[in-house]
């Protein structure tokens, strides 16, 4: 399943618009703001699809029944681009659990790259909703292959990809390999150059919101 969280109006589109533009994107701390809150946004359309029961609380008045999540999420990130939408779904689900996968694009000098996987930090996944989230989803083979690490760590119940910009081609990439995962986006766009950056897009996310970074 696909959801462009753009496709209805909401003020979505305008954090969507200044991500994208280039004089806007020189604020680093409004970049990773407006990040921040598309991840607030998805969590709270993400928590309308999950478990829930009633429990009784007791108010100053009486007794009400509220309905309560069932259980916490296992909210993920790719580092470090992923770090400000992971803080937005973490504002939401403010009770879950957290893992952090180091992935990332390693160059060659005919302009090919593979990804490299250094780092994973999360708890138990068995059985439980996993959320993954990282601002690009361009060819997808990185989301493919963190969420295939996540598996090897355990066997989630459910697994949700929370992007800012997808491709279409990322899109297809990734549930042709995992099409039991729902993907919410941002928005889509449909160009992917040779080298595997999204048209038009918005750029490097990890550089804009926290600087350049040294190629190795």
């Amino acid at each position: 399943m696909v959801v462009n969280l753009s496709e209805q109006y909401s003020l979505l589109c305008d954090w969507i618009s200044e991500i994208r533009d280039q004089d806007i994107q020189l604020d680093r701390m409004r970049f990773r703001r407006n990040l921040e809150r598309i991840g607030e946004v998805a969590a709270y359309e993400i928590s309308k699809s999950l478990t829930y029961l009633e429990k009784e609380v007791q108010t100053p008045l009486g007794i009400a029944t509220a309905k309560v999540l069932k259980n916490q999420p296992v909210i993920t990130t790719i580092l470090r681009a992923g770090l400000p939408l992971h803080q937005g779904l973490l504002n939401f689900f403010d009770k879950a659990d957290n893992g952090f996968i180091s992935a990332y694009r390693k160059h060659q000098r005919d302009g090919s790259f593979e990804i490299r996987l250094d780092y994973i930090s999360c708890p138990e996944l068995e059985g439980r909703v996993v959320i993954v989230s990282d601002p690009m989803l361009a060819t997808g083979a990185s989301l493919v292959k963190t969420i295939q690490y996540l598996r090897e760590e355990g066997h989630p119940a459910e697994i949700h990809v929370v992007v800012a910009i997808a491709c279409t081609v990322g899109i297809e990439y990734v549930l042709r390999e995992e099409p039991n995962c729902r993907i919410w986006c941002g928005a889509i766009d449909d160009e992917l150059t040779a080298k595997g950056y999204i048209v038009p897009g918005l750029g490097d996310a990890g550089d804009l919101a926290y600087g350049n970074k040294v190629q190795m």
